[in-house]
């Protein structure tokens, strides 16, 4: 098994990451670099414009391949030999699926038949990321969770026709440094509500518990997956024990922030919860990360870098209370 100790050597030399220019695909990439394995990054976003991997761009085992993944013949501009292909273009947000459903449609299809494609070519193991929300009946979650289920039945079609090594895994909500502030999810919103004084909002009456997983511990759970033969579909995710309102108390008090807490009132649905018994059981994975130190260095990242959207190259200023705390992705 593979084992997240810096001292294992990880069972791939060479891997593919599709969206890894994204959140989550950003420290991929830059773990699986640490881990001393070659890494190329198939996103359609241009180098320049892809800031949550600019730190790694030097870096002489990376690589960004700029390609819209959903294109005819993009494998065979792949180079490749690839020993892992993990596919993470399913894991748009259900806001970019609304706003552009034929996109995520064809990632969806296209594009994890050209991710497939590629990973048969190279006998890799191949690693379809998915979310809670491809379970359930098909229509009710719009063209996003149609996608994500389409994806999900091609991989397991995949398996049967080709006696392929490919697995599944549900990404549950994660969060961590590189969540983008205007993505409208809710711990960059709580935090940059905070930084800037309004009133911090918390939905319903404070009592809903997500299951949110920090990022160091999603990746984790995803290279453990990817690292063994599963098949099934295995939930990666938090056990949901804190309440948006504790969530939304720890923002306020870790960013020094005197600004008030405002609940909406609304009704809010009960989230998924991720079943994460099976990979507890057969991974020995679990979240690690509590809350107060995964909340430093997220709004520690959130201040650096409106600091330097402020001034490039000035001093930043960070509060007091998320001083000295470390980024994400250490091994």
């Amino acid at each position: 098994m593979f084992s997240m100790a810096p001292v294992a050597p990880p069972p791939w030399r060479r891997a593919m990451v599709t969206a890894g220019a994204g959140f989550l695909g950003s420290h991929l990439c830059e773990r699986l670099l640490d881990a001393g394995v070659e890494v190329d990054c198939v996103d359609d976003l241009p180098l320049a414009a892809a800031h949550d991997i600019a730190h790694l761009a030097d870096h002489p085992r990376f690589r960004h391949l700029e390609r819209n993944l959903a294109r005819p013949g993009v494998p065979g501009t792949l180079p490749g030999p690839y020993d892992l292909v993990l596919h993470l273009a399913c894991l748009a947000s259900a806001a970019g699926s609304r706003q552009r459903p034929l996109d995520a449609l064809d990632t969806a299809s296209l594009g994890t038949r050209n991710a497939l494609a590629v990973a048969a070519r190279d006998g890799a193991r191949f690693l379809l990321a998915s979310t809670c929300h491809a379970e359930g009946a098909p229509g009710r979650g719009g063209a996003d969770d149609d996608s994500r289920r389409f994806a999900e039945t091609l991989t397991t079609a995949f398996v049967s026709a080709e006696e392929a090594d490919a697995g599944i895994v549900r990404v549950f909500p994660t969060y961590g440094p590189r969540m983008g502030p205007g993505d409208g999810l809710m711990i960059p919103e709580l935090i940059r509500q905070a930084l800037d004084g309004e009133p911090v909002t918390v939905p319903g009456d404070g009592s809903l518990a997500p299951s949110l997983a920090y990022v160091d511990d999603t990746v984790d759970g995803v290279l453990l997956v990817a690292a063994s033969r599963s098949v099934r579909p295995v939930d990666i995710g938090g056990d949901g024990g804190t309440t948006v309102a504790e969530i939304a108390r720890k923002v306020l008090a870790l960013t020094g922030s005197d600004a008030p807490l405002r609940h909406t009132g609304a009704d809010v649905p009960e989230p998924p919860r991720p079943l994460t018994g099976f990979a507890h059981e057969l991974f020995g994975w679990t979240p690690r990360t509590d809350w107060d130190d995964g909340l430093k260095r997220t709004i520690a990242d959130q201040v650096d870098r409106r600091a330097a959207a402020r001034c490039e190259g000035g001093r930043r200023s960070v509060p007091e209370a998320v001083r000295g705390t470390r980024h994400a992705c250490s091994w």
